[in-house]
């Protein structure tokens, strides 16, 4: 008689709750469509890019343009001819450095084949104890080559159609330049347009300031972000143009631009400056360690940018983890390519402004942060320790 409400309670322990599983099943479901809305989406900006790209380039130039829109206007200056004037000066900015570099540029890809062979006749020394490995590389070649069945032969296709696919290239860069420059105009000439669109969708009067204060904190941290960053690289690449202008590397107007472009790549972009730098230095200087001069320079102005200029003008707030920073990087990159890298970081700090300012997306913000500005409260800080004791 005893062991019968034993068993009964035991039974009712041990069966599930309903509503617990509904919930496990709703959460299931709620993952499940997320993924596959990131998969749909990932595929629509994949096979659309030559749509979503200019689009997202022009929203991010009128970010960076918008400080100095409302500068203007606070001096009496309307918003369409502030806007007006900003957007045909970055046209002519854009347009006056394409035609002074593409003469060094073109003259550097002719000399393409001779650069190397220079190159290689410089690193001859360092390429002494790697010459019998190559060796032995070229004799395992040529026995591949000649034990081919004699009956097969290489037939070499000739590409045909190059010049019409570098004016369609041409003609597809033109036109997303112009949707770049024409919809960013339009941006910065509505004003609050859009922001009172946005109101409008809310109900109360609460709501609608929460909303008003959201949008205008998010787009005064981004714009303030991307303006300062764009004015750091520009000055980074004046100083490095300068720097190797007196150390007599050739071209440096060149690499002062590639430095001030690359510099939109974090840890990538440095490398990538340095090493072109290293190859023009050594084949046009006669000693190598003048040569390594140039690129101690780069990699000096690099430091000082990089360690303090950027953290104290543009402040901690924004700044992203190294880990997303490298998986955004590859991801753009695979994605849209080189444009796609340089769009990385300012999209990054795009999330990361709006996710801080929702308690819903607070934990991707977090994640996104880096080390020194996540906030983890001292509650979990205790529990981890005591967990990890």
């Amino acid at each position: 008689m005893k062991t019968e409400p034993t068993v009964l309670s035991a039974g009712v322990a041990e069966s599930p709750d309903p509503r617990a599983a509904a919930r496990a099943d709703t959460h299931m479901m709620r993952l499940l469509l997320v993924g596959i809305f990131l998969l749909m989406v990932v595929y629509a900006l994949y096979f659309a890019r030559a749509f979503f790209m200019p689009v997202i380039l022009a929203f991010l130039l009128a970010l960076t343009l918008t400080p100095i829109v409302r500068l203007l206007r606070r001096h009496g200056i309307p918003e369409l001819v502030s806007a007006t004037l900003l957007v045909v000066l970055s046209i002519c900015v854009f347009a006056s450095a394409g035609y002074l570099l593409s003469g060094p540029i073109i003259d550097i890809i002719n000399n393409t084949s001779s650069i190397g062979q220079q190159l290689t006749e410089r690193l001859a020394q360092l390429r002494r104890p790697f010459e019998r490995i190559m060796q032995i590389s070229h004799q395992i070649e040529q026995l591949t080559e000649t034990s081919q069945e004699p009956g097969i032969q290489k037939v070499a296709v000739a590409q045909s159609g190059v010049l019409s696919s570098a004016a369609s290239n041409l003609l597809s860069a033109g036109t997303s330049l112009t949707i770049i420059f024409v919809l960013s105009l339009f941006l910065l000439a509505s004003g609050t347009m859009f922001y009172e669109k946005i109101i409008q969708s809310f109900a109360s009067l609460s709501e609608k300031k929460r909303a008003l204060r959201v949008i205008y904190d998010v787009e005064r941290e981004i714009s303030h972000y991307l303006l300062t960053v764009t004015l750091i690289n520009a000055g980074l690449g004046t100083v490095i143009a300068l720097g190797l202008w007196a150390l007599g590397v050739p071209n440096p107007s060149v690499w002062g631009v590639a430095a001030a472009l690359f510099n939109f790549l974090p840890y990538i972009g440095a490398l990538i400056t340095i090493l072109l730098v290293t190859i023009m230095a050594l084949i046009s200087f006669d000693t190598i360690s003048y040569a390594l001069l140039a690129p101690a320079f780069v990699l000096l102005c690099d430091i000082i940018e990089g360690q303090f200029v950027t953290p104290t003008v543009v402040g901690r707030r924004l700044e992203i983890n190294a880990v997303a920073i490298l998986i955004a990087l590859a991801f753009w990159s695979w994605l849209w390519g080189f444009v796609g890298a340089l769009m990385a970081v300012p999209l990054l700090v795009v999330i990361k402004a709006f996710c801080d300012h929702f308690d819903g997306l607070s934990h991707v913000g977090n994640f996104l942060a880096a080390q020194h500005t996540a906030v983890v409260d001292e509650d979990e800080m205790a529990d981890a320790e005591s967990t990890k004791g």
